[in-house]
């Protein structure tokens, strides 16, 4: 059945209940890379329980991530998701997420384009808790052979780096298991660590989570050029512009402007293949 944009954008939003614990910010830190060296203490600000503090992508994994697994079964979407992709992601920052939280998330279809031969759905979800708004998430799915239904194209500007040297390029090598430790936090897609199921989607072996890329380059933007304080994010996004395997080492190359710290990130073993790209943290 085709995409019913017009049903799924004019839906009732969906509210679903979140918690989250210093156990689950400690899991997806340690999912990320976070902890090497182990005993550093600008590491410990993400793995030990007294010191804690969230680096903004958690969003993205609260409470299991159900913003994308709820917006997919709205009305007026049926889309065959092995055809489905992650295609960009976006969080908001309205205050610094807290270590511990009892939230609600309401979720509904933002919009959703035409781009010929695919759709692009746009999933947006807002949380609060009982001091107001934490966050807005914005994520992109690219739907293959669901397009050709009549609806607005939408946007499809690039952002483009400055054409300068980067102000900084940092290495982080991706564990040979971080895929299967990243996955604890909700993402239970056999995809990311079983070889025969990889290979009948046409990957050599698993692949790494794309928000898991996601958030091993906010962790190094805010490390390298927001001097450690996840409290100064105020948003970021991204395009998912390709693959990483475990055991690869992304290169994060960042171009500091006033507010603004535009990244790419790229698979250092395959000739820098993108991996990120149109990346932006804006900050205070």
């Amino acid at each position: 059945m085709p995409i019913d944009a017009a049903k799924a954008i004019s839906a009732e939003p969906r509210s679903t209940a979140l918690t989250w614990g210093h156990k689950d910010i400690q899991l997806y830190h340690l999912g990320i890379g976070a902890g090497i060296p182990a005993t550093d203490p600008e590491e410990l600000r993400y793995t030990l329980e007294s010191r804690l503090h969230v680096l903004p992508s958690f969003a993205t994994v609260a409470g299991g991530g159900m913003a994308m697994a709820g917006g997919m079964s709205a009305p007026g979407i049926d889309v065959d998701l092995a055809a489905v992709l992650h295609g960009g992601q976006t969080v908001q920052l309205h205050r610094p997420i807290p270590v511990s939280g009892d939230a609600t998330q309401t979720a509904k279809v933002a919009a959703v384009y035409d781009k010929g031969k695919a759709a692009v759905i746009v999933l947006r979800s807002d949380v609060a808790d009982a001091d107001g708004p934490l966050w807005t998430c914005d994520t992109q799915i690219f739907a293959r052979g669901e397009g050709g239904f009549g609806g607005e194209r939408g946007p499809s500007e690039r952002v483009e780096p400055p054409t300068r040297e980067p102000d900084d390029t940092v290495e982080r090598a991706i564990r040979e298991d971080q895929a299967l430790l990243y996955r604890l936090s909700g993402d239970w897609n056999p995809l990311h660590a079983d070889p025969a199921f990889a290979e009948v989607a046409g990957f050599e072996q698993p692949i790494l989570h794309g928000l898991c890329s996601y958030g091993m380059v906010l962790k190094a933007v805010v490390d390298t050029a927001l001097d450690g304080d996840v409290a100064r994010v105020r948003s970021y996004t991204t395009r998912f512009a390709g693959v990483v395997y475990p055991g690869e080492t992304l290169r994060v190359r960042m171009w500091r402007d006033e507010g603004r710290v535009h990244v790419t990130a790229t698979a250092v073993e395959r000739d820098d293949a993108p991996v990120l790209t149109d990346t932006i943290v804006d900050h205070v």
